[in-house]
């Protein structure tokens, strides 16, 4: 049974205009009038929030998009830098944004709208992230016999196909620059599956901030009703 849903995605960023309309144009969402520091689609859990910090970035992201694209020069002309291209072996591109995040590029001869293909998280056990998550979500994990990765999809909320864990040798050391929120009924079960709670809501945030078990942060929303027990 899932103890949550997800909500939307948030981007910490250093310049959060220029980021913005970098990842509008690249992800095929818009940025409203009187908010011009989120991106919206034509659901609520296509938002993605772009936050800014004051911590530079410092290592590779643990936490990156797939998105789809007609060409990479594109993208190129959007304000991003190939960092490793497509070649026989890698059939993406792997990219760095303007402010130097990694994200991957997928040529397609037909883009749809809405670009963001898949949510990917680095990971020590990336089954047993999987699984966590799986469970946390109330959803099935998928694999490919003999492959390192698992993931997600079929995920309800999720307005992307795939929910992607790989792994890699080195641990979480910084705060990702990309998280994700979740609604939940309740904290308590979210807890109890495992999770940590690292802050909760105060005077300035309306939000429970916890990670999961390799300790990527997420936010989790409740109902005024649950806020109040």
């Amino acid at each position: 049974m899932a103890v949550a849903r997800f909500k939307d995605l948030c981007v910490d960023v250093a310049c959060p205009s220029a980021m913005t309309s970098f990842w509008g144009q690249a992800l095929g969402l818009t940025s409203p009038a009187d908010n011009p520091e989120v991106l919206v689609g034509d659901r609520p859990e296509k938002t993605i929030w772009i936050n800014k910090v004051t911590e530079p970035r410092t290592v590779k992201q643990r936490v990156h998009l797939d998105l789809l694209t007609s060409s990479i020069e594109e993208l190129e002309r959007l304000g991003a830098k190939v960092r490793s291209p497509i070649t026989d072996e890698q059939h993406w591109a792997v990219m760095e944004d303007p402010e130097g995040g990694e994200f991957c590029g997928f040529v397609r001869d037909k883009v749809p709208a809405y670009k963001l293909m898949e949510l990917v998280v680095d990971s020590a056990d990336p089954e047993a992230q999987a699984r966590w998550w799986a469970g946390v979500l109330g959803v099935e994990v998928a694999n490919n016999s003999g492959k390192p990765w698992y993931w997600l999809e079929n995920v309800p909320g999720l307005p992307f196909p795939y929910w992607v864990f790989v792994p890699v040798p080195e641990p979480k050391t910084v705060k990702n620059r990309i998280h994700w929120d979740v609604t939940a009924d309740d904290l308590q079960p979210v807890l109890d599956a495992g999770a940590t709670l690292l802050r909760r809501k105060d005077d300035e945030i309306g939000w429970q901030v916890c990670a999961d078990p390799e300790g990527n942060e997420f936010c989790v929303f409740l109902p005024p009703a649950a806020e109040e027990d």
